[in-house]
């Protein structure tokens, strides 16, 4: 599996290179392969019009100030904010992207969090499936989701791509124990940082999982969870990660 590193944690640039860039752009995952993250995690989402964009939140306001839901917002007009100038002056006209943009421009390893809260995904996962085949990325795309149907719909239309099961403190216990990646047959686990205690992490490992935690900054915090197994970290911080872990 080509999803760990041997030696070190597997570094992924959450939503890019995001503690410096604007998140989710080409900006901030083309500075993530400069400093030598493995690779990227980026949130694909269905717009108004049915592409998958690059994006995290449900609302456009965080990263853009343009007060509309993306799943009510064509790409006429999500292509025409700015997602850059509210991180930095020197980001602004940064676009926000397609995930086929991405899939083509960015050469990393690829985990593409599949953004849906409802059993019924309006099509994202077989669309995301599609582009994936499209782009030849096959080989480098991890799918994840804390939707359980979002990854048995992969499960279904493409099995051979490798998921992976986010989950959070908040989320039921059910899904913050992973008691559905059997049946998901995902390869691994993505707890927030704060669920991965050494004993989750070594049951996770004996299962036979690989185990990557998010959000991780703290150098030292990154340490400890490659110490207790964690075979990656997520980080807004790809750089000074790879740093640590030559």
């Amino acid at each position: 599996m080509h999803f760990s590193r041997a030696g070190r944690p597997l570094i992924w640039g959450h939503r890019g290179a995001s503690f410096e860039a604007p998140e989710n752009t080409l900006a901030a995952f083309q500075l993530a392969e400069k400093q030598r993250a493995d690779g990227i995690e980026l949130d694909a989402q269905l717009c108004g019009s049915g592409e998958v964009v690059v994006l995290h939140d449900e609302s456009l306001g965080r990263t853009t100030g343009f007060a509309g839901l993306i799943g009510e917002t064509p790409w006429a007009v999500v292509r025409a904010l700015d997602a850059g100038g509210r991180k930095h002056e020197r980001y602004r006209g940064e676009r926000v992207p397609l995930l086929a943009e991405v899939l083509r421009e960015v050469k990393l390893l690829i985990n593409v969090e599949l953004k849906c809260d409802r059993a019924d995904d309006r099509g994202l996962t077989a669309e995301v499936v599609h582009l994936v085949r499209e782009a030849k990325a096959d080989d480098r795309v991890l799918l994840s989701s804390f939707n359980p149907i979002c990854l048995w719909k992969a499960r279904m239309l493409a099995p051979h791509l490798p998921r992976a099961l986010l989950f959070e403190s908040q989320s039921a216990w059910p899904l913050r124990t992973g008691l559905s990646a059997p049946a998901l047959e995902v390869v691994a686990m993505h707890p927030e940082k704060i669920l991965a205690t050494p004993e989750r992490v070594a049951g996770w490992r004996k299962r036979g999982y690989l185990v990557a935690c998010w959000t991780v900054d703290d150098l030292e915090e990154a340490q400890r969870l490659f110490r207790s197994g964690a075979s990656g970290i997520i980080t807004n911080r790809p750089g000074p990660m790879r740093e640590r872990f030559q």
